[in-house]
This record gives structure tokens, sequence and C-alpha cells, in this order.
């Protein structure tokens, strides 16, 4: 119970300190935001503060910060530290950047600003690559929420059913207004979000049978995956969206479309980060201690699958109210995610081949094929070999796009200690990505004697790489602008 309550400490002091010290180093100011600057009904809406936390938590929230952290926790409480480090440390950093780099590039696709910074080539490969990953991760929240309400609702409503019902919902969240559906339902499942995690955490808390379960970090430090699979960087990927996640970036512009104000931002985008970290603690937590162990928790995961462990922590934890309304909240996440991964696909093919998104012809003539091709993949392939591929792929990304913040603030004259807490994340995870694709299943299926020193080498060669492009070939820095210091 202490290493909980001092992980739930750590990250909300992140927030309120280092999320501040990073709102500080990138000179918010005044300027227009492009939402005021030229609305258009569609994706330039301008809306709230909290109705845009909300939504951008409810963007990022998928399957990753409750299936991710379930079996990150197979490694043991060790994964509290990653989720607490790597939220503060990496993943607020990357969504923050990512969303007021786009801000400041008039809402622009990630992909857009990663070319922007980092070259002709590596765009069109960001292009490919957020195109792929968002399709992926559209595919991927459409087939386990299916999953999870047949297990609700009357067996003739069966996963089948339900996913050509979500599909159906996916087109009309990715074609209206975001205003029209997001920008109504999205707080309210908001709030069941976090009324779902706090009814988790408070029953392991309040209840003496499973609080004097909850494990300590001290006792735990020698447990290992009951499969064997290496922490490093198994453990990393696993846990996804729970600590770091590059899908976020795909997400963070519609919002940065809908800010009024850039003193929004770090509520908005490291707040929703270290919201979604919280939610990823407490069912890392949940998981380990239901279950009783990292071994019972593994199989039962590998017997009865994610869906079904969820349902049976909640409803046991809970009781059958609760836990339905706990389920709704996992079910809220991976759909809203789902839906805003679709319509930034949409937006960043509109964004790549300069296409009116103001018109609903063209719209539409996005929207559909997309939807199609969602629909025949989330048929055709496996869930876990999609997730595997999805959690490398989510990484990667993370990994270019702090590399793009650090190139962003270097550009424009933040002195070298505001760079590196963009480029030091991102070489972290330059070594978790090519670590991990060379060691996984899924990937070269390297031993870790060849995997860990070329994934180090690989970071190390990034990191001097940017700094000999930034500090010694170009300048120690760059002259401050309007863009970056006002």
């Amino acid at each position: 119970m202490i290493t909980f309550f001092v992980c739930l400490a750590l990250l909300i002091v992140g927030f309120f300190t280092y999320g501040k010290l990073v709102e500080r180093v990138f000179h918010i100011d005044d300027r227009q935001t492009p939402a005021l600057a030229h609305p258009d009904g569609v994706d330039y809406v301008p809306m709230k503060t909290w109705r845009i936390f909300l939504i951008q938590l409810l963007n990022i929230a998928g399957l990753g910060p409750i299936y991710g952290a379930l079996a990150g926790a197979c490694w043991g409480p060790q994964v509290y530290l990653w989720i607490v480090f790597g939220t503060i440390l990496g993943g607020g950093v990357h969504d923050f950047l990512s969303g007021m780099m786009s801000e400041r590039h008039d809402g622009a696709s990630i992909s857009e600003i990663v070319g922007t910074y980092m070259g002709k080539v590596i765009s069109f490969i960001m292009r490919v690559f957020s195109v792929v990953l968002l399709l992926l991760v559209g595919i991927n929240f459409s087939v386990g929420p299916a999953a999870l309400i047949g297990m609700l609702t009357p067996e003739v409503l069966n996963t089948s059913f339900w996913l050509a019902v979500i599909m159906i919902y996916y087109l009309l969240a990715t074609f209206l207004p975001i205003d029209k559906i997001i920008g109504k339902i999205y707080p309210i499942f908001g709030i069941c979000l976090i009324i779902m995690a706090a009814g988790i955490a408070g029953t392991l808390l309040l209840n003496p049978a499973y609080s004097s379960q909850m494990p300590e970090l001290w006792n735990s430090l020698a447990v290992v995956h009951p499969t064997g699979l290496p922490k490093w960087a198994m453990m990393f990927v696993t846990v996804a969206c729970g600590a770091i996640s590059g899908f976020h970036a795909t997400q963070s512009p519609m919002m940065a479309r809908c800010m009024t104000s850039e003193k929004e931002g770090r509520k908005v985008f490291y707040g929703a980060m270290v919201a979604e970290g919280i939610i990823a603690l407490i069912w890392a937590c949940a998981g380990v201690t239901f279950y009783n162990g990292v071994g019972p928790l593994s199989e039962a995961i590998s017997a009865l699958g994610q869906g079904t462990v969820v349902y049976n922590i909640s409803t046991t934890l809970m009781g059958p109210v609760g836990g339905v309304l706990a389920m709704i909240g996992v079910i809220a996440c991976p759909i809203t995610s789902g839906d805003t991964a679709f319509r930034s696909c949409r937006l960043t093919i509109a964004d790549w081949f300069r296409i009116d998104q103001s018109k609903t012809s063209y719209r539409a003539a996005l929207s559909i094929p997309l939807l199609a091709i969602g629909a025949f993949t989330a048929v055709a392939l496996p869930f876990d070999i999609l997730w595997r591929y999805f959690s490398w792929s989510n990484q990667t990304l993370a990994m270019v796009v702090l590399w793009t913040g650090a190139v962003f603030l270097h550009k424009f004259g933040f002195p070298p200690v505001c760079c590196f807490m963009a480029a030091l994340p991102a070489a972290f995870m330059s070594a978790v990505s090519m670590t991990y694709i060379l060691q996984a299943p899924e990937g070269f299926r390297l031993a870790t004697s060849i995997a860990y020193p070329v994934g180090i080498v690989f970071a190390l060669a990034c990191l001097a790489l940017f700094i000999f492009q930034t500090y010694v070939r170009s300048g120690k820095t760059a002259q401050p602008t309007a863009q970056g210091n006002s």
C-alpha cells in the first residue's frame, strides 16, 4: 500500500512541478490560437478547457493504461516505477510538446510537423507510419471493446454484432464535426472513466482483504516475468500508453485546433497524460493484488484473456452494479480512442494531400474507405498480433516525436538544458524501441546479449547525431524567434 501511495503522490506532484517547468521553458504566450484565428465548424472549433481535457483524456486513454498495465504488472510492482517516471519525464513531455508544436503550426498533424523539422524523407516515412499506426489503433480499439460488450449482453448480441455497431459509430465520429458527437459525449464518458478508476482504487484500499495483499516494491525487486520475458525492453513497450505513447502525438493536434489559449496546454496535454498514468497505476496494482501475485495474474491473462480479467476484477471489487459501471469506463476508453484514431487518420491524409475538410464530400471520400479497411482487417487478423505490432510502432513514433521536439526547441532558441528535456527521453526511447524489435518474438528474435548493446549503441548514436547537428554543425544555439519565444 505504501508503494502505491508514494507512486500516486509522485504523479500528482510531477504535474505541478515538472509539468510547470516544461511549460515555463516552452515560453507560452497570448498569441491567437488556430481555433480563434480561423474556426471552420468542423475541426477548428473553440471549446472550454475542462471539455478539451476530458476529450484529450479519452482520446489517449485506450486499452493501453488498462490492458497494457495489466500485462506490465506481470513483472511485479517494478512496473509502477516505469509508469511514474515514464509519465513525468517522458509521456508528459511528449504530449505537451506534440500538442503545443501543433498549436504553433496552425493545428498541423504530427507527420507534417516532423517533416518540417526532420526533413522531407522523414516526413514521407512519418506520413505512412502515422496512417498505418492510426489504422492499427482503430482496429485494435474496435475488437477489444466489442468483445467486452458481448460479455455483458445476451448471446445473440455477440462480438461480431457489436463490432459492426462500433464501426458504424466510428464512421459517424470520423465524419461529423468534432463538436457534434465527440464534444458532447466524451466529457460524460470521461467522468465515468475517472469514477471507475477511483472506485477500483478505493475498493482495493478500503477492503482489508485486498489492501493487505498489495505488494510493496522493496519486497518485489527480484520478481521476474513468469514466462521469462526480459524486463528490458519488453516491459516498457508492453505498458504502452500507460507511460508514454506516440499515438498521443496523433491525437494532440485535434485538441490543439480547439484551444482558445496557450495557457491551456499544460492542463490539457501534460495533465491528461498524468491522469492516464494514474489510471495505469491503479490497474497495474489491481491486477497483481486481485490475483495475489504475478504468476496467477499471468496465468489468468493467458487462460481467460485480458477482457475477462478486467471483467472479473471489476465485478468482484465493485459488485454487479459497480462492476457494470466500471466496465462502461473500460469500454469507453478504447472506443473513444478508436474513433479519434480514424478521425486523426483522416486529418493526416488530408494534411498530406492538402484536401479541404470543410467540404462534406471530401470528408466522406476519406472516411468511408478508411472504415472499410479497418472493418476488414479487424475480422481478418488476430487481436494479439495486431496489439504487439501496435505497441512497438507506438513507442517508435514516440521516439521520433521526442527527437522532433528537441530539434524544435533548439531551432527556436531554447537553451540546451531545455532541449535535453526532450532529447534525453528521446534517447531512452530509441534504446527501448531498437532493443525490443531485435529481441521480440514478432521481431528478429535475437539474444539479449546482442539486442541490449545494439539498442544502447543506437541510442547513443542518435544522441550524438542530435548534438552534432544542433550544437556543433549549426552553432551552439539558434536565435530566439517569435515562433518559439516571445
